[in-house]
């Protein structure tokens, strides 16, 4: 994908970041699929963390919840998260043949 130049949107910061702390996947990997720099991403994720107190997002929910569910939620996450991309990548290189 090509470099995503700034500004960004709170919008783009958020979904990066939810990409990183909700998935399995490391800051660099994220980042490069997003087109960004990862020095960026860990900023990103820094201040997120210090913002809400170092909480992970969704982890209250996950009380009472068995391994199997919540691998299946991370599996429902990463699929999503890929949906997302490949739609995106889609639309580029529509835009792109027009």
């Amino acid at each position: 994908m090509a470099r995503h130049k700034g500004p960004y949107s709170r919008e783009f910061k958020d979904e990066a970041v939810r990409m990183v702390l909700d998935g399995d996947r490391p800051v660099a990997h994220v980042a490069r699929e997003l087109g960004i720099n990862d020095t960026t991403l860990h900023d990103w994720v820094r201040a997120w963390r210090r913002e809400h107190g170092g909480v992970e997002p969704g982890s209250s929910d996950n009380a009472g919840k068995s391994e199997r569910e919540l691998e299946l939620e991370r599996e429902i996450r990463k699929l999503r998260e890929e949906n997302s991309f490949l739609k995106k990548a889609a639309a580029f290189f529509a835009a792109e043949n027009r």
